[in-house]
């Protein structure tokens, strides 16, 4: 499951979509009205391109959705970008929407939980959100660039993220650069 918030950062769910499709995966997208609008702004799409990049998408207020249930079977759940509003609701249990129900039910269900958490700087409610997230069982990402590799534009340090985002959610096929040390 990808979802997309209206904080900045729209290339990296993007990207997350395309390359589960490259990587032949089934691809399950919630996106706020407010990620709509930052997809718009930030990459010239509207609703309707964005969905097509997914194997199926699903409306935010669709809380009967199958992916609102533990029974349907996910392998991991990531939000690219996550608004720290959506942060605060999945670190409450907040389930009002299908995004917040999602991320609910990937964590009681203990799959893996991927926030790509996006504001600075932090305040102290972000980082309790965090924490509490954090202890169960989510894991946080900001998508803090890598330089080692001495990437040559944006879309380079967005792929490296995002590989680094599907190995952590467990997707074969992931293929983050790693540190080999340093070479005298």
């Amino acid at each position: 499951m990808v979802g997309i918030t209206g904080a900045s950062g729209a290339a990296y769910g993007l990207r997350l979509l395309r390359r589960g499709r490259e990587l032949g995966l089934e691809t399950h997208l919630i996106v706020t009205p407010a990620g709509v609008l930052n997809v718009h702004h930030e990459l010239g799409l509207d609703r309707q391109a964005l969905e097509a990049e997914a194997s199926r998408s699903h409306a935010l207020g669709d809380v009967g959705a199958c992916v609102a249930s533990g029974s349907f079977a996910t392998a991991a759940m990531v939000i690219a970008p996550c608004s720290m509003k959506t942060l605060a609701a999945v670190a409450h249990g907040f389930g009002d929407n299908l995004l917040t129900r999602a991320a609910d039910v990937t964590l009681k269900e203990r799959r893996r939980l991927v926030l790509m958490v996006r504001e600075t700087p932090l305040n102290l409610a972000h980082l309790r959100n965090m924490t509490s997230v954090t202890e169960m069982g989510g894991i946080i990402f900001p998508p803090l660039p890598a330089f080692y590799h001495r990437p040559q534009s944006i879309e380079e340090l967005v792929n490296e993220s995002v590989e680094r985002v599907l190995e952590l959610a467990g997707v074969a096929g992931a293929a983050p650069q790693s540190w080999n040390g340093l070479r005298g």
